[in-house]
């Protein structure tokens, strides 16, 4: 539904990606703390992460969500935008968490949420300026 919309609002499929592997990113890692407190492995969070976006995308194409006739380099518009923006949540997640435990504190009230936003936010404006300005 959330696709459709997008898609009649007239954002760009691969920006819609960037937003939905954000909150994919998001069910995963929440999915990985409910695994952890059964006490199942904890190093699960890649493969949860993996298997997420896997299925997603898996699923997009089996219901044929995915428009194939857009494609930034090589990959349809949406796939590339979930890609990208999966790996970039991953990678601010990251190094978040790096910073926190090196500095043993959080800077500020919700800097979690606020930096995962805003580093999302300024992936979609450089794939906006991609699509819009260079390609």
């Amino acid at each position: 539904m959330g696709l459709s919309l997008s898609r009649l609002l007239g954002i760009d499929d691969s920006i819609t990606g960037v937003w939905l592997a954000a909150f994919l990113g998001a069910i995963s890692f929440w999915s990985e703390s409910l695994i952890k407190r059964r006490e199942l492995r904890p190093k699960l969070r890649p493969f949860i992460y993996i298997a997420v976006f896997a299925a997603t995308i898996w699923s997009f194409y089996k219901f044929n969500l995915v428009i194939r006739m857009s494609q930034l380099f090589g990959l349809d518009k949406l796939t590339f935008g979930m890609i990208v923006g999966g790996v970039a949540f991953y990678l601010i997640d990251a190094i978040d968490d790096y910073v926190i435990k090196r500095k043993g504190k959080v800077f500020f009230p919700y800097q979690r949420i606020i930096v995962t936003l805003g580093g999302i936010f300024i992936l979609s404006l450089g794939v906006y300026i991609l699509i819009n300005y260079f390609i």
